[in-house]
């Protein structure tokens, strides 16, 4: 269907619902909409002065619906293992876009088919959501503040840049492609390789400087052939309290975060840093305003407030002169909102709190969160991890796309990183560099398992970090070598195929050639357990 004016507008404040019939311009007595279409986009923005503004609905009618189709949209944030095309449920939600298509991808012949995108330009200044039927297309734009409505204060909100497109004659991956790329096309760009390894799936937090250093340099001799100096990432478990401020001070593992990271740069690899801004359980911040803290849980800060934001740039120039050249940033969904993104069916936030700011929405107060991490952070790259993915991208060189993968059972990275990197790989080099996250090599994974795991990162031309302990390295050192090469040119895409069937796809083309992999042991899928023991 052609992107046109909606046939119907719906206003919703905190006490009333307003329904027009649609129009380029609508004037709702206590808030003026305004609409302006240019060829396959629409421009949607709301004014207003004091009246708290909670969501807009825009209805797209249909008179020509098609069927037999599959449907497929985005997550809020991170992925958990649930991405997929489906047949056509109206009541099912779909953050930031959605794809519809007929055909299956594994037919090489694309001829005769039909995708069609619908979705938002990267960075809007609402959290939006698509619905699918058999009559039209239906676009909701949350404008609350937190679980409040937004005040504008007479100012004009440009809410977001609806996109529509039209893919004939080819993969509904490639469409899916060619439409990230029109959402996004101002990616930041990635000035080196972003691949290397991260201590966390063989430590998970019990970790040391004897241990990173053990990892340094086993990850510098197995890249010693690469062109791009790989990463070595220091995850959680250098903080003075676990997962919790203060970030300024490390606990007696790590003696000085400085040198550590001068004694890793001499081993020609390039030093990573974990950091969760948010949260201050411990309450080992001084000088925090008490509305510096979330109402919601005072145990967060509240991104919204002057202090935070210059609290947040202080953190961040504080690790560049440490010496760590990427910043892997951490939770901030979580301890902005209080939800997974499993948890938040149709709206991120729900209850009856607001940030600080009510002048703000909820996507622009992240936005500038994630906007003074990346100006503070200057030429230093950033890795968001439960970061927003469709107000992230831009401003973060790579983004964990989906839940932790696991060092202890393959069940977790078959179900998290096979389908977030299936479902989400479209989006990288539009959006940012899609992580699927680390290929754990600890001996507690099926080896043959963990094996294929590691072969399709490294293939896939997305950022590959294995997580290997160092005692396993001369176990896996002819995979792992290669591996890290073959990810470092950056030359190869691994496409799935059977996407469109499965959620879990085994079949992928890899450099022109097709390749089945093998997920599951003899047994199957061990998630689904009816045996109960008397």
């Amino acid at each position: 269907m052609k992107l046109t004016l909606p046939s119907k507008v719906s206003l919703f404040t905190e006490t009333d619902e307003l329904v027009f019939d649609g129009a380029a311009s609508i004037d709702a007595g206590v808030a003026e909409i305004g609409m302006s279409l240019r060829e396959d986009r629409l421009l949607l923005s709301v004014r207003a002065d004091k009246t708290p503004l909670c969501w807009l609905r825009l209805r797209f009618a249909s008179e020509t619906p098609r069927t037999g189709v599959r449907v497929m949209g985005d997550a809020f944030e991170r992925s958990y293992g649930d991405l997929a095309w489906r047949g056509i449920e109206p009541e099912r939600v779909m953050p930031w876009y959605m794809l519809v298509s007929d055909g299956s991808d594994q037919n090489p012949d694309a001829a005769g088919r039909l995708t069609e995108g619908f979705g938002v330009a990267v960075r809007p200044s609402a959290i939006v959501v698509w619905q699918y039927d058999g009559a039209g297309v239906t676009l909701w734009a949350d404008l609350r503040c937190g679980c409040r409505g937004v005040i504008l204060g007479g100012r004009t909100l440009e809410v977001c840049e609806i996109l529509f497109g039209e893919y004939r004659d080819i993969s509904a991956f490639e469409a899916g492609k060619r439409f990230c790329a029109a959402m996004s096309p101002h990616p930041l760009p990635c000035r080196t390789p972003i691949y290397g390894s991260n201590n966390w799936y063989y430590s998970y937090g019990h970790s040391s400087r004897e241990q990173i250093m053990d990892s340094t340099r086993i990850l510098a001799n197995l890249c010693r052939k690469a062109d791009a100096r790989p990463y070595m990432v220091v995850d959680s478990g250098w903080e003075k309290h676990p997962l919790d401020a203060p970030w300024d001070e490390s606990n007696e593992r790590f003696p000085d975060m400085a040198v550590l990271a001068d004694e890793m740069r001499e081993y020609g690899v390039r030093p990573g840093i974990w950091i969760r801004y948010l949260r201050d359980e411990s309450r080992s911040l001084s000088g925090v305003p008490a509305e510096a803290r979330q109402t919601r849980d005072p145990a967060y800060l509240d991104p919204s407030h002057p202090w935070t934001a210059d609290y947040v740039r202080r953190m961040t120039v504080m690790m560049r002169q440490w010496g760590y050249e990427l910043i892997k940033h951490d939770f901030s969904t979580w301890d902005m909102f209080g939800q997974w993104g499993f948890e938040m069916k149709g709206a991120m936030a729900s209850g009856n709190w607001s940030f600080y700011d009510r002048g703000r929405t909820s996507a622009e107060i992240t936005v500038d969160f994630y906007r003074t991490i990346r100006e503070a952070a200057g030429d230093t790259v950033i890795i968001g991890c439960n970061t927003i993915s469709h107000l992230c991208a831009g401003l973060v060189e790579a983004n964990r796309i989906g839940d932790d993968t696991s060092g202890l059972e393959f069940e977790r990275t078959r179900k998290m990183g096979i389908n977030t990197l299936a479902f989400r790989l479209m989006q990288n080099g539009s959006f940012y560099a899609a992580d699927a996250d680390c290929a754990g090599i600890t001996g507690k994974i099926e080896e043959k398992a963990g094996r294929q795991w590691l072969e399709l990162l490294a293939a896939s031309g997305t950022p590959l970090f294995i997580s290997c302990d160092p005692a396993l390295t001369a176990d896996w050192e002819r995979e792992l070598e290669p591996a890290l090469l073959r990810n470092a040119c950056g030359r190869e895409e691994a496409i799935p195929l059977d996407w469109m069937e499965t959620l879990c796809p085994e079949l992928w083309r890899i450099g022109g050639e097709q390749k089945r992999f093998r997920w599951y042991d003899a047994l199957g899928a061990s998630e689904f357990a009816p045996v109960h023991r008397l």
